[in-house]
């Protein structure tokens, strides 16, 4: 990037724009160039000062947060990173406003947090140099479609599918996953988010698809047509027990600088699965889980990347690219149906 994200920072608080400002402006990386209390403020300030990226409160008076990223995404598509509070209504709100085309989120900091806003600086570099176009997708309004495949036609086979997604992995999971019959093959996830967000995540996700999703619990049974997303906060997902596969949520320290790490469920799933298992790795920062794929690939798993156009972020799938750890390359849309492709009982010769 040649020159400093420029930043609009919107938040009804003057001591959050404040906090949020000096946050920013910590890295030489970013420049803060405008600060706005309400919509009004901020749609003039974004005709005025063009920013790269806007950060946005989601309570707010007069117009909420959503509502003015829904006008944002229809009159002027940029790169928004939406500013949370870690209840359930703003885990809710969050979530909405990433399918709707958010760039990513961050939570406001809890009293007497160390770093607030650690990963704000990184994400909105990340943001200024994505390619992406936001387009509203409008699926919190809209009912979950028919899966590709219906149950009755897909016979699943033996095999376990891991996913590991980021930065645009709320959208990229959901048009995923929204291709699954109810008999799914058992499917783990990891999906970097903060720890209040994740079960609301899996709620949704389970109203969104056909197959049953549920936030993973230690010891819980992998079965057919369920879907497992790791929660976030202190522990990593792992799958063990070969003779009755299960989830296993450990404590052990950050792995890439994340708990749950893609890495850590991908090696866990090389180990007790080998060949009986799909990997995919979708959008996202960073490099986890591109190590994790490759030791799945050579475990004669079959692997999946997302490709670069379709990728809000193409980091954690190019660095897997790189390493030789993905099979095929594929646009997110066609992800899904190759999952099943591979997944279903007749490419297992079992009739």
């Amino acid at each position: 990037m040649a020159s400093p994200a420029r930043v609009l920072v919107v938040d009804d608080s003057p001591t959050m724009r404040g906090l949020i400002t000096a946050v920013l402006n910590q890295d030489p990386d970013v420049n803060v160039v405008g600060q706005a209390g309400d919509a009004m403020e901020a749609r003039a300030a974004i005709k005025q000062l063009n920013p790269d990226v806007v950060t946005l409160d989601i309570e707010m008076p007069n117009m909420n947060g959503l509502e003015f990223l829904e006008k944002i995404m229809k009159l002027r598509p940029m790169p928004v990173i939406m500013v949370s509070t870690m209840t359930h209504r703003g885990a809710e709100a969050t979530l909405a406003a990433l399918e709707i085309g958010a760039f990513d989120c961050v939570a406001k900091p809890q009293p007497g947090e160390p770093r607030p806003f650690g990963e704000l600086a990184d994400k909105v570099k990340a943001a200024a140099r994505s390619q992406h176009r936001f387009q509203p997708s409008a699926r919190s309004v809209q009912p979950a479609p028919a899966p590709v495949v219906p149950a009755k036609e897909f016979r699943v086979g033996r095999k376990i599918v891991a996913i590991g997604s980021s930065t645009g992995g709320v959208e990229a999971l959901i048009t995923v996953l929204q291709k699954f019959p109810r008999n799914c093959p058992p499917t783990v996830i990891t999906q970097h988010m903060p720890s209040t967000f994740t079960k609301s995540f899996a709620e949704r996700l389970n109203r969104l698809c056909a197959p049953v999703v549920e936030e993973a619990t230690d010891g819980a049974r992998l079965e057919i047509g369920k879907i497992y997303l790791a929660p976030g906060g202190d522990r990593h997902l792992q799958v063990a027990n070969a003779s009755a596969p299960c989830c296993r949520l450990v404590e052990r320290a950050p792995v890439n600088g994340h708990r749950p790490s893609v890495d850590v469920l991908f090696d866990s799933v090389a180990e007790l699965a080998g060949r009986n298992a799909v990997g995919v790795i979708l959008t996202g920062m960073g490099r986890d889980g591109a190590s994790g794929l490759l030791k799945m690939r050579h475990a004669g798993a079959s692997t999946i990347g997302q490709n670069e156009k379709t990728c809000v972020v193409y980091g954690m799938p190019r660095v897997a690219q790189e390493l030789g750890a993905v099979e095929q390359q594929l646009p997110l849309g066609s992800i899904g149906e190759e999952i099943l492709k591979l997944t279903a009982a007749r490419k297992e010769g079992i009739e």
